[in-house]
């Protein structure tokens, strides 16, 4: 029996048991990622992190909360009321959303019931989740707007502009999955992996675009310049405060929990044990799976962690250049590379051939760097020292009147 059938003899009360324990799960993640995040940073940064409330600070983001929720909740005199309202509201509740569709373990007994820890499963549940958490934008776009205050509404316009962007370079890494899979339902892209070497193997270059591209969709660090501090106090979320402030704070790493759980069921197989530990996905009935599922998605956090540990925030116009002329590009080369390489398969080249033609695009793509990077370095005018080749710039009034000796010119 499939999930899809399996899902649909689940009684109501069924899914209503299921819902409340993904909704617990990614309220408790989100608690646990705070503390582990600050720990974490603190250790590569060489300080203590969180250590006093509970035992080694485990209950310091519960206490976070608690205090948010006791501040008092200020509305600008100047904002919409209800937009400024409805925002934080929006933001939140799409991140939920998407996990309707996504996998979190096999089949399970749940109070005397065969399922699985999955909401639904629909034919195109990837493009689910891609249309709910492109939704969520519009919270954080209504929110600077709202607020009535020029920072936000920048730090909005911002946040828009970036998510489209890199949601693209986001869509494209996918549609390699799509092809070699041959569905978009994230199960059966799970079962495809299950016998077979896992997706982040055979289609790399997918798996690096769409980690770079998660990064960038989340507004984290070296991507967080909806809210960068140097240039946009705080960003769209300025003017919030109390639980509003706290629904984005829940929203941002609900999302970055997302993103991890749908990489893992893209490219790292889902729930499923990594090769060789096929055995322990019986354990506990079945429920071990979710322990497979939730070390999967905490590496994807480490990465978040590790890079807002030593990356420096991007410039603006460095972020879409990359997404744009780089990513994309990159993605719909690979496209047309996947599909070439499948419709061979499918029309019974051998293996040599599909290697040969491997090859020979890689050495092309090899060829055409080189070329570009080699017409790139030919210039006229000698740069002044620090100067930008992309971005000059004149030289400061001062070093004009000021000679190389000292006096006036």
């Amino acid at each position: 029996m499939s999930t899809a059938e399996l899902l649909g003899k689940d009684p109501g009360w069924i899914i209503a048991v299921k819902a409340l324990i993904v909704f617990i799960i990614c309220v408790v993640a989100t608690l646990m990622a705070v503390w582990t995040e600050r720990r974490v940073l603190a250790k590569m940064q060489l300080r203590t992190g969180p250590n006093r409330v509970g035992k080694f600070g485990l209950l310091q983001s519960l206490s976070d909360g608690v205090k948010l929720a006791l501040k008092e909740d200020i509305i600008p005199a100047a904002a919409d009321k209800v937009v400024f309202i409805l925002a934080p509201i929006i933001a939140t509740s799409m991140c939920f959303m998407a996990f309707a569709v996504i996998p979190m373990t096999g089949v399970v007994n749940l109070f005397g019931h065969q399922t699985a820890l999955q909401l639904t499963d629909l034919p195109v549940g990837v493009l689910y989740i891609l249309a709910v958490t492109s939704i969520g934008v519009y919270g954080v776009v209504l929110a600077g707007w709202s607020s009535g205050s020029t920072y936000p509404l920048l730090g909005g316009l911002r946040s828009s502009a970036q998510v489209i962007s890199y949601e693209i370079a986001m869509g494209l890494s996918l549609v390699a999955v799509f092809i070699y899979a041959g569905s978009m339902s994230t199960s059966a892209i799970v079962d495809s992996q299950h016998q077979n070497i896992w997706n982040a193997v055979v289609l790399f270059p997918s798996f690096i675009i769409y980690v770079i591209s998660m990064v960038g969709e989340t507004n984290r660090a070296p991507f967080d310049l909806a809210e960068a501090e140097g240039e946009l106090v705080g960003g769209f979320h300025t003017e919030y405060s109390s639980l509003k402030f706290a629904l984005f704070f829940l929203a941002e790493y609900v999302n970055i929990i997302a993103v991890s759980a749908l990489a893992t069921t893209l490219f790292l197989g889902g729930y499923h044990a990594p090769p060789g530990l096929g055995f322990t996905e019986q354990w506990l009935g079945g429920w071990f799976t979710f322990v497979w599922f939730i070390t999967k998605v905490n590496l994807f956090f480490f990465i978040f962690m590790w890079l807002r540990a030593t990356l420096p925030r991007l410039r603006y116009d460095q972020f879409m250049k990359f997404g744009w002329k780089v990513l994309i590009p990159a993605s719909l080369v690979w496209i047309l590379i996947v599909a070439t390489i499948r419709v061979l398969q499918q029309e019974g080249a051998s293996r040599v051939v599909t290697i040969a033609f491997a090859g020979g695009v890689a050495l092309l793509l090899m060829a055409i760097s080189s070329l570009t990077d080699r017409s790139k370095k030919v210039s006229g005018e000698p740069l002044a020292e620090g100067e930008d080749p992309q971005f000059p710039v004149p030289s400061l009034p001062h070093l004009r009147s000021i000679s190389v000796t000292g006096g006036q010119k």
